[in-house]
């Protein structure tokens, strides 16, 4: 294994037990108790596992039934809508005639909207809009599942979990057409200040992840230093976002601390106020 590849070491441990509040443990090496065992003895004592289809949020509420301290969210991911629509991953109108369509949205859908009533689904998402990976023919077909997801989210309380990728307008549109569940998260906020400020008039949680360590996210750091502290919430969105200096190399639940002391740092404040925060925010979004 190169240096690129080898997992970061474990950071000193948190003081102050925190969540994770974004994680893929099915896109991680390793098996899930090995990720919750490393991930504990940081202070990392609680993960959100997110589906991104159908088959990853079924694994999600089974890992999340089988883990005390895992806790599930279920969706379509946005870049998904349009590959059932169109059929096929290359999403190619040929595709659309095999075998997708509404339809088979629906079908989908009804799946997501069957595991969001499980007790240990804490959230609905992550769902919302993505123009980087898809173009304006899959525009439609994501705004659909993602006004069916704000609608399930509702239906069942629990939280929405918002992907926002080049589409912050739109996200915010959306939400404002259809009314906003009463705990909405901005997973991997990718906004500036501007739209924090927005989004804290909403109540809307703002997550950050470990791109806020970046050199070129400036705009990241701008916006958390004007969220306001009590919806501020960490994620690795793991493997993907390991924090500098680890960049490239995988990700996991265990790295949270490195993302949490930069945005202590961020703030002005010590780690464990951070923390501390950090953890009553997530109880409070997820409702557990």
């Amino acid at each position: 294994m190169s240096a690129k590849d080898a997992p970061p070491p474990l950071p000193e441990p948190l003081l102050v037990e925190v969540a994770d509040s974004h994680t893929h443990l099915d896109l991680q090496s390793g098996t899930v108790e090995e990720a919750l065992v490393k991930a504990a003895a940081v202070g990392v004592t609680t993960v959100v596992q997110v589906g991104c289809d159908v088959k990853g949020s079924q694994w999600a509420a089974e890992t999340a039934a089988a883990h005390e301290h895992v806790h599930a969210a279920v969706a379509l991911h946005p870049n998904e809508a349009p590959r059932i629509v169109l059929g096929d991953p290359g999403g190619s109108r040929q595709g659309a005639r095999e075998g997708g369509g509404d339809s088979a949205l629906d079908d989908a859908l009804s799946e997501i909207d069957r595991l969001a009533a499980l007790p240990y689904v804490r959230g609905v998402g992550e769902t919302g809009l993505d123009f980087f990976r898809t173009g304006p023919e899959g525009i439609a077909a994501q705004e659909r599942s993602f006004r069916a997801h704000i609608e399930i989210a509702k239906r069942h309380g629990k939280a929405l979990v918002i992907h926002d990728r080049e589409a912050h307008a739109d996200v915010l549109r959306v939400l404002d057409e259809e009314g906003a569940p009463e705990r909405t998260v901005f997973h991997c906020y990718s906004g500036d200040a501007a739209m924090a400020e927005i989004c804290a008039a909403k109540g809307y949680y703002m997550s950050f992840a470990g791109n806020v360590t970046f050199k070129n996210a400036q705009h990241l750091r701008d916006a958390l230093a004007v969220a306001p502290l009590e919806l501020v919430l960490v994620e690795t969105d793991a493997p993907f976002l390991t924090p500098a200096p680890y960049r490239g190399r995988p990700n996991a639940p265990y790295l949270i601390p490195v993302t949490l002391r930069a945005m202590a740092e961020v703030r002005g404040i010590g780690e464990n106020e951070m923390a501390e925060a950090i953890a009553v925010n997530t109880a409070r979004a997820f409702d557990y």
